[in-house]
């Protein structure tokens, strides 16, 4: 995790102090449940709360020496707390494995990170639509292949956005219920040494399901799901960021990233205004990306178990979650302070001479009587005419000017397919669907 992308909220959620604090929270609640089966005293369960209720702070380089000599972090947990607990910790982790511990614990930290990045998402969504209904009859030029295509709206490119991080949230909601599970089955996850009661005890306490299977470990297709979810929210980003990066260009200019007073584009050209936070995002996109390859790679575990995944979710349990809930953020303020141009779009609309309507004069000329074909070709002679003028000729007199056009189409028809208004006729059917 580096510092400069990181959110305190996000990167508390994976210090060590707070993993431990998970870890004691699991053994205790276990050692608890066991004592009512009589498994263990009670007062092992009650020794390990009481102990707890001074509120301690772990105390991390303790854990780190003791683990220097085990080299063994949960064991070194478990000698730490026998230290301070006394005779009755002996009771801990009774039939217990370590990827108990490990396993559960993480869990629980995905389902906070992803509590944070649900967040993240309403705080986006909350943003794209107060942008889309300020915009929502805004013109603007749709392009296909970065090429002018038909009239749109802004409201139209944010609604579409809207809906995009809508689905984004439902896939995260679904990650978050699959990775949302716990395992206390020892060894090998037959139970031999620590009863079922006991994982469901524990899960209960920790807001989990219980894992109907875990062999030792909690089968790592679940986080492979949760972190391609990532991988597709930061793709989404990335597209929403690109778009931004496009009509910021100075040809473009139909938006830009807020420039901030005193704010600096280059140390060599005063002039510019960069977009820099969304190129920002585009890189970010791609460092939570590349935790979805290796999440995938962790399913394929030796039998029962093997620790190959727990390396690699060293890395990508954190790099991941508190990229993303950076990028998240930042992306909200990026549209939130948008600095819209609906003059720069009208202009760009105009041109290129008209040509954004010729789709409706070749259904009008279809709808007149001449072949598909042949309407295809009228109105094409005429825009590459446009085109090759640069805009400057206008494709609205040249149609009315075409004798084969004028035989089939009447001026004031010719005329009426030029009406801008015509492709916004469905703006609030769309937005109804997205915004309800």
């Amino acid at each position: 995790m580096v510092p400069r992308y990181s959110r305190p909220a996000m990167t508390a959620i994976w210090e060590p102090e707070a993993r431990y604090r998970i870890w004691f929270e699991i053994e205790a609640h276990a050692a608890v449940k066991m004592g009512e089966m009589g498994t263990v005293p009670v007062s092992a369960g009650k020794a390990l709360w009481d102990w707890w209720a001074t509120n301690p702070k772990i105390d991390v380089a303790a854990i780190d020496a003791i683990e220097a000599v085990t080299k063994h972090d949960v064991i070194a947990f478990l000698d730490w707390v026998a230290q301070q607990v006394g005779p009755e910790a002996r009771f801990m982790h009774q039939g217990m494995t370590s990827s108990d511990v490990l396993d559960t614990t993480l869990n629980v930290q995905l389902v906070k990170a992803a509590d944070i990045l649900l967040a993240d998402l309403d705080a986006l969504l909350a943003a794209i639509e107060r942008r889309a209904q300020e915009h929502k009859y805004t013109p603007t030029i749709g392009r296909s292949h970065g090429i002018h295509a038909e009239p749109v709206t802004f409201g139209l490119k944010l609604a579409e956005a809207h809906a995009e991080f809508a689905r984004c949230k439902k896939r995260l909601i679904a990650a978050r219920e699959e990775v949302a599970t716990c395992a206390i089955s020892g060894a090998v996850g037959t139970f031999a040494n620590v009863d079922p009661v006991v994982e469901q005890y524990v899960a209960d306490q920790l807001g989990l399901a219980i894992e109907p299977v875990s062999t030792q470990v909690i089968p790592r297709d679940r986080h492979a799901m949760f972190f391609a979810v990532l991988g597709v929210i930061a793709s989404s980003i990335e597209r929403l960021a690109i778009e931004v990066r496009h009509l910021q260009r100075t040809e473009v200019l139909e938006a830009e990233e807020y420039f901030s007073p005193g704010q600096k584009g280059s140390s060599a050209m005063p002039h510019k205004r960069n977009p820099v936070l969304t190129e920002n995002l585009t890189g970010l996109a791609r460092v939570v990306r590349s935790a979805v390859v290796p999440a995938m790679e962790n399913v394929a575990l030796w039998h029962e178990r093997d620790i190959s995944h727990s390396s690699v979710e060293r890395f990508i349990g954190p790099d991941a979650t508190i990229t993303l809930d950076f990028a998240l953020a930042r992306l909200t303020g990026v549209i939130d302070k948008l600095l819209v141009y609906p003059a720069r779009m009208q202009k760009n609309l105009d041109r290129m001479g008209g040509l954004v309507h010729s789709q409706r004069v070749l259904l009008a000329l279809t709808q007149a009587g001449l072949s598909r074909d042949e309407s295809y070709r009228l109105v094409q002679r005429n825009a590459m005419k446009v085109w090759e003028s640069d805009g400057e000729l206008s494709l609205l007199e040249l149609l009315k000017a075409d004798e084969d056009v004028a035989k089939a189409l009447p001026a004031d028809v010719i005329e009426d397919k030029f009406n801008l208004d015509y492709h916004f006729k469905h703006v609030d059917t769309i937005f109804a669907r997205v915004f309800g």
